[in-house]
């Protein structure tokens, strides 16, 4: 297979199909999903989307909120960028279809608006606590609908294709990806004159996480590998309230639930944010997850318990509809108790660096949504913010694609074929599986919400000999999803464990015990990694 498109979108999230969307009118687009196109992060997103369209509101108090969570490392103009263009992607959602929720029909049908923790005002706009799901579902009927957008399922991007020209000093610029067919291991070659990495996270990389399967970092190892400058990947974002049950996997309980007026509660029913922070439940995310780990490392507990009995029986029903169905499929009514809850790995806040146009600074790729870094979250993320980011930034990067198109020299008639040299058949699947368990327990226990010096060197000692591992296996077998995922999933933890070594302080997200003190006159900076791209033959 060698195809060849004029942008290529890898991902099908909020920030991938507004880019494809946006390109659509001036460009052939393909569109590539590793799953099933609707298998995204954004479509488990409950919560909603932040953004100033209330009369108490502005952007200004929008912006300081974002700020204030992002610890000192917020870029100011691209906070105030999204903040003000914010308003704008939420109309233009609501005319690709995404139903809002508004008050009840009168004179004035506002946008009904909820409060999330880090927040001065009501700005979290919402469908229910179904808004991700609609929001790509709207999506995806309005790229169904268009002509010059190409939609690929099951097809999972390798690695990226990187061509330069030497003799005239030119950089390394980005000519598409290979891309392997899932149901039958083909790899191919797709060509683009622009490349939009619009993967997601990397959740996976933790043992416990809200994240689908799909969250294994691809599109930050895949432009780590290619050389790009990858930023902040030590400032991981732990969500307090995930669902503990043995029947529940990485189902997300709100913020939106303390927002309305939740209570955290110990075991004994003892409530305990009050003295981690003035803002209690209300608090930004970093501090009420560490408030419950600490909890629960002082108690021995299991879980916490989030509480909304306290209002009424019918407004749970109608405002959590999915959060209250599923507990009560699981035996949990959560208008009569309160619901076991504990922290699990939920956002990526680091990335692939990027401008305000979503460029890498290699020509021809671009980044948008959880895979990037803009500089709109810092060191923790303000909730619902990162919807509102990928909104803004996929239409930003679009536009910028398309002036690149423009301009840039067509690429060549032919790329080279991925070529599987002597490689032979993997024969022992335990070997992927130990490895992948094994990243994700030390992961969570060495490199996660609270670290030390001595817990990461640890990780790093067992990181190195599995890394070592999983690149022999790469260049002897014939690859497959499972060692692509693998392979990307250790470079992320990498990128993670190394920028946490290097940042001495505590900030944000990140903890460590040996260094507990933020520090602004050493550490306000963005740490930054950068691997020399490699040109060579697959």
């Amino acid at each position: 297979m060698d195809e060849q498109f004029d942008i290529v979108v890898i991902g099908t999230g909020v920030a991938g199909l507004t880019a494809a969307l946006e390109a659509s009118g001036k460009a052939r687009v393909l569109v590539l999903s590793k799953a099933a196109a609707d298998a995204t992060t954004t479509a488990m997103a409950q919560g909603g989307i932040a953004a100033v369209t209330g009369e108490d509101d502005s952007f200004e108090q929008h912006a300081a909120d974002t700020l204030a969570a992002g610890a000192g490392l917020c870029n100011p103009h691209i906070v105030d960028l999204c903040v003000r263009e914010g308003p704008g992607a939420i109309r233009w959602l609501e005319d690709v279809g995404v139903p809002f929720d508004r008050s009840p029909a009168g004179a004035a049908r506002r946008l009904d608006l909820g409060r999330e923790g880090g927040h001065a005002r009501r700005r979290i706009v919402h469908a229910k606590d179904l808004t991700g799901r609609r929001v790509e579902d709207a999506l995806l009927a309005a790229v169904a609908a268009c002509p010059s957008i190409t939609l690929r399922p099951h097809a999972l991007a390798v690695d990226l294709i990187t061509l330069g020209r030497p003799e005239e000093g030119a950089a390394d610029r980005c000519v598409g990806c290979y891309v392997m067919d899932r149901g039958t291991g083909s790899i191919g070659t797709v060509r683009a004159r622009a490349t939009i990495l619009a993967t997601g996270g990397s959740g996976k990389v933790y043992l416990y996480t809200s994240n689908p399967d799909t969250a294994t970092g691809d599109g930050v190892a895949m432009a780590w590998r290619a050389g790009a400058r990858i930023a902040n990947m030590e400032f991981f974002q732990f969500h307090p309230t995930c669902l503990f049950h043995p029947m529940a996997k990485n189902f997300l309980v709100s913020e939106a639930v303390r927002g309305e007026g939740g209570l955290l509660l110990t075991k004994r029913g003892d409530r305990f944010m009050p003295r981690y922070h003035p803002q209690a439940e209300l608090a930004p995310r970093d501090t009420v997850a560490r408030s419950v780990d600490m909890e629960l490392k002082k108690t021995g507990d299991d879980c916490v318990y989030l509480d909304i009995t306290g209002k009424p029986e019918h407004f749970v029903e109608t405002r959590f509809p999915q959060i209250f169905g599923r507990c009560m499929a699981l035996g949990l009514d959560i208008r009569k108790e309160p619901i076991p809850v504990v922290p699990a790995a939920h956002y990526q806040c680091g990335g692939v660096q990027v401008d305000e146009h979503g460029w890498t600074g290699m020509p021809g790729l671009y980044a948008v949504g959880e895979v990037a870094c803009s500089g709109m979250h810092g060191a923790n993320r303000l909730a619902s913010n990162s919807l509102l980011e990928a909104a803004v930034f996929g239409k930003r990067a679009a536009a910028d694609a398309l002036k690149w198109l423009s301009r840039s020299a067509a690429e060549p008639d032919s790329l080279p074929a991925w070529n599987t040299g002597y490689a032979r058949h993997p024969d022992e699947a335990v070997v992927i599986s130990q490895n992948w368990d094994e990243i994700r327990r030390f992961m969570w226990n060495y490199v996660g919400l609270v670290r030390s010096d001595n817990r990461l060197e640890r990780a790093r000692k067992r990181l190195t000999a599995v890394r070592e591992e999983i690149l022999a296996d790469y260049w002897r077998f014939i690859l497959t999803p499972d060692l692509v995922e693998l392979r990307n999933l250790a470079d992320v933890a990498y990128l993670i464990l190394e920028m946490a070594v290097q940042r001495r302080e505590s900030r944000g997200l990140h903890f460590n015990l040996d260094y507990p003190d933020r520090d602004d006159r050493l550490w306000q900076r963005d740490t930054v990694m950068q691997r020399p791209a490699r040109r060579r033959s697959p």
